[in-house]
């Protein structure tokens, strides 16, 4: 029973996730407008200099924001099926009761942390 309840955990492929980033070596930019005041003296009077310069900023907009993606749902459910697996297959008929149920939470704690969350 314990080979059969193995097999079938393991005997099917992960199914792999295609996350699309944007890509890290792409700067954007802004031109902003800017103005220096350059004092005088009485002979002298002081003027305005204004000048143009390029800002890098966010790519996405001016209000894009980062993302998180601290979602271990994934890990946790695997781990746990894992974690319960494992303690379902070590444990004997007296100690079921008790370490399947913990296995899978240790299982799913380990699987939320391997997933990066």
């Amino acid at each position: 029973m314990k080979f059969i309840f193995l097999a079938f955990l393991f005997g099917f492929p992960p199914i792999l996730e295609v996350n699309a980033t944007i890509p890290k070596s792409v700067t954007c930019t802004r031109t902003e407008y800017r103005e220096e005041y350059i004092p005088g003296t009485k002979s002298n009077p002081g003027f305005v200099k204004s000048y143009e310069v390029d800002v890098e900023i966010p790519c996405g907009g001016t209000n894009a924001e980062k993302i998180v993606d601290e979602d271990c749902t994934d890990g946790k459910i695997a781990g746990a099926l894992l974690g319960g697996g494992i303690g379902g297959a070590i444990s004997r008929k007296e100690g079921r009761w008790w370490a399947v149920p913990l296995g899978a939470v240790t299982g799913a704690a380990i699987g939320c942390q391997v997933d990066g969350g």
